[in-house]
């Protein structure tokens, strides 16, 4: 269910881990209100580590991105899935280990920064192989990573996001890139660094921290994004409070019908809700349930949701938390008609 806060989100928490396409900028454009939002939380004293399921753009090309919004960005702060992946696949492998590498620049980059040698092809016997996605990807490199996986290398990928939004559509992403692979071997990768995943979060809590330190606690951590599939999957996989912003993919009737392992913590309309208390979300006697002067409530018999107004993100919390609670009870929530919100 829902939680609430005593005081605003920025002020609950100590490190935010903000995804960023349909967060914080749209391909090139800033969404509405984030870097105006992200400095204000910064400046009431939250951190903020940016993340990516992005495996080919460099880091510094991304706060460069960051900063022309007017934000101040390091490198560092921004956690790719190379990044990820190439620490992942450096724990589980020794220091000086051959690992084939299929993506990117910044992918063959960060794993040669953790002292691995980066190989080419199966012949070369790399006892590891990380395979990522970018746009010149050949049949070649991808039956090398075949072979090599055949031959007993052991299988990491960046991310397993089956879709890959382009400039003249939706193209196939770095899972099905993956899938092929698996189709030719039979093998499935043994970790992806990318979310739905954790491992990118608990990673970002490392590194903010400083390798040589105590890594962020994860109740002092919040998990921001606008997919309930990959940002807040990854944070209820991995124990961490979420936020789902509306500035992106998810929108409210896919949070009213959502299963209990993609349903967020808090629920804002953008990024300006990172300075706002969360009000508590509450159930009456009579079954409806109640978030600030928002009322939802379920007729039965018509098989119908109500909300006192469609224009409220409070009715959308209340709403949410009536629909979840129904479907918990073992309702079907597939047969009850919901408002359309217009926020």
């Amino acid at each position: 269910m829902l939680k609430s806060t005593d005081k605003p989100i920025a002020e609950t928490y100590c490190l935010a881990l903000l995804d960023l396409d349909g967060v914080v900028y749209r391909g090139k454009n800033p969404v509405e209100y984030a870097a105006e939002s992200i400095r204000q939380a910064e400046a009431v004293g939250m951190s903020i580590e940016y993340t990516t399921n992005n495996s080919s753009r460099f880091q510094r090309v991304v706060a460069d991105q960051l900063r022309g919004f007017d934000l101040n960005v390091e490198p560092h702060q921004v956690i790719t899935s190379s990044v990820v992946a190439a620490r992942m696949v450096a724990r589980h492998v020794p220091a000086g280990a051959k690992v084939l590498v299929l993506g990117a620049q910044h992918l063959r980059e960060e794993v040669a920064r953790q002292g691995l040698v980066v190989v080419d092809g199966a012949a070369d016997d790399p006892v590891a192989v990380i395979q990522g996605w970018y746009p010149d990807m050949r049949w070649q490199e991808m039956a090398e990573v075949s072979f090599a996986v055949e031959h007993g290398a052991t299988y990491f990928v960046t991310n397993r996001d089956l879709t890959i939004p382009r400039e003249l559509g939706i193209a196939p992403g770095c899972g099905s890139m993956i899938q092929a692979v698996i189709n030719a071997t039979g093998v499935e990768p043994v970790a992806s660094a990318g979310k739905p995943e954790s491992a990118m979060y608990d990673e970002a809590r490392l590194l903010a921290a400083g390798d040589n330190a105590e890594p962020v606690a994860k109740e002092s951590c919040l998990a921001i994004g606008d997919r309930l599939d990959t940002d807040i999957e990854a944070g209820n996989r991995g124990g961490y409070d979420s936020l789902a912003v509306l500035t992106g993919v998810t929108n409210p009737h896919e949070l009213m019908l959502a299963p209990a392992h993609l349903r967020p913590t808090y629920i804002v309309k953008d990024l300006r809700g990172l300075m706002d208390v969360m009000p508590a979300v509450d159930q009456l006697a009579n079954g409806s349930w109640t978030c600030g002067d928002a009322v939802a409530s379920l007729d039965e018999a018509s098989g119908t949701l109500n909300v006192n107004n469609t224009t409220s993100i409070d009715a959308l919390r209340a709403a949410c938390a009536l629909m979840w609670s129904y479907a918990d009870r073992g309702g079907d929530t597939a047969t009850i008609t919901v408002p359309n919100f217009a926020l």
